[in-house]
């Protein structure tokens, strides 16, 4: 052999191992396909540092999941997460309390210090939009969606509120429904009390309660979910309509029909438990459940709580739609983001990927307490309640949640938050509006 000739092999072999090694860089995410047409993410390991020893790869994950259904609904998701990717260590940095109020201060503080998780929990809505998104904190993930085909089952209602300027910027995990009204079956049988559905129904229902000895017959807890309640009777006095309209601008807090929402608010407190402001939402939950209330406004993750409980549908709990409020659904959807800088961005990648997939989906809801975001979740996977609120989200108006994100961003929703807090000490209806159009002005959509 010449050695021109062996030159020329030699060259042809290094092109060759050198194009070999370009498949994927260390680290690099690479995506096959899985069950039901998601992606599966293939992590790379990547060199150590200094001596090529293969790096740990982990995934830290912020929510405020951290007890009953939820963190049970958590831990099932985990679990398919853990199943395709063990090489990933999953890192549950959940906070407890306030229904995210808590662990959305720590998040805050956490950014401020450029000490942000691979992926955390935000309500799709203003809270996503208005806040993370308007601050540049979050990666598109419309890469995400393209690769999964998930525009084709994600709701077209969601898109919208997760979106700004062409981008998509979280994957729901799930759909909530906040205008529930929970009772104790039997406190309402012994008391022959039928099941109300207006607002005056609800007050005659609470009043003969009252006569009979119920002394609290609405169990409520700390502020938000106070907040929580507001917005149901917002929207039971107001409409569909008059309600989205306060979020836009073209409802007037000062209108004379949100004089009425706010008179009737107040009337619905009188109906409460004193040490409202010391219990959390599963403790007002409990109070339905021990038969010491009859009726609690909360979130379908109530359900969940119920299930840990170990009671059945209809026995050891009711449900209804908030008085006022049937043939709407008001809804909230919790999701995960990709932020900016994240420090194991393929590992993040990952976990979003089982979070947007039918599988993880399927693995969490049931026991969560919610519906799945995509609408091709199993039926048969989920009980008569969740089959109800399937059927209610397909079926119903929609309106969005201000306590859990989608009407208001965190500035505006602390503004109102705080004129609540005020109201709750006082009781003075007058003050209360005043305070609740200036939120407008400052922090919302009024000119």
């Amino acid at each position: 052999m010449s050695r021109k000739l062996l030159m020329s092999l030699l060259l042809i072999i290094v092109l060759l191992v050198t194009a070999c090694g370009r498949t994927a860089p260390a680290g690099a995410p690479v995506a096959t396909a899985g069950a039901e047409g998601d992606a599966v993410v293939t992590v790379e390991s990547g060199g150590g540092e200094g001596e090529g020893e293969t790096a740990a790869s982990e995934v830290e994950v912020f929510s405020w999941w951290t007890g009953g259904g939820e963190a049970a609904g958590l831990e099932a998701m985990i679990a398919v997460f853990n199943e395709k990717y063990p090489d990933i260590a999953f890192n549950n940095a959940a906070v407890a309390g306030g229904a995210g109020t808590n662990a959305r201060a720590v998040l805050a503080t956490r950014l401020q210090a450029g000490d942000a998780p691979d992926s955390w929990q935000g309500h799709a809505g203003q809270e996503l939009i208005g806040t993370y998104v308007a601050a540049d904190q979050l990666e598109p993930l419309n890469f995400l969606y393209e690769e999964n085909g998930w525009l084709e089952v994600m709701p077209e209602t969601l898109i919208p509120l997760i979106s700004q300027d062409g981008n998509i910027y979280s994957v729901p995990v799930n759909i909530h429904r906040a205008n529930v009204l929970w009772y104790n079956p039997t406190v309402l049988e012994e008391n022959n009390v039928e099941v109300p559905e207006t607002l005056e129904e609800w007050f005659a229902a609470m009043d003969a309660l009252k006569a009979a000895g119920v002394e609290t017959p609405l169990a409520l807890g700390e502020q938000w979910t106070t907040m929580h309640l507001f917005e149901t009777v917002l929207l039971a006095t107001l409409g569909e309509e008059a309600y989205n309209g306060l979020w836009t601008g073209e409802t007037d807090w000062n209108d004379a029909e949100v004089t009425t929402a706010l008179e009737n608010y107040a009337r619905i407190l009188e109906y409460t438990n004193s040490d409202a402001s010391a219990l959390s939402w599963q403790d007002a939950s409990q109070l339905v459940v021990d038969g010491d209330a009859a009726f609690n406004v909360m979130g379908d993750w109530a359900e969940g709580f119920y299930k840990e409980l170990g009671l059945e549908p209809r026995e050891g709990f009711g449900w209804a739609p908030v008085p006022g409020t049937g043939g709407t659904f008001q809804f909230l959807s919790d999701s995960f983001v990709l932020p900016v800088g994240a420090p194991n961005r393929d590992a993040a990648i990952a976990w979003l990927t089982v979070a947007g997939s039918k599988e993880g989906q399927d693995a969490f809801n049931p026991v969560k307490g919610s519906i799945p975001a995509r609408n091709d979740g199993d039926r048969a996977l989920y009980d008569e309640y969740l089959q109800s609120a399937m059927d209610d989200w397909t079926s119903n108006t929609i309106v969005g949640s201000l306590t859990h994100g989608v009407v208001a961003n965190d500035s505006w929703k602390s503004e109102l938050d705080t004129a609540l807090g005020l109201f709750l000490a006082n009781q003075d209806v007058a003050n209360f509006q005043n305070a609740l159009s200036a939120t407008c002005v400052a922090s919302g959509p009024c000119k």
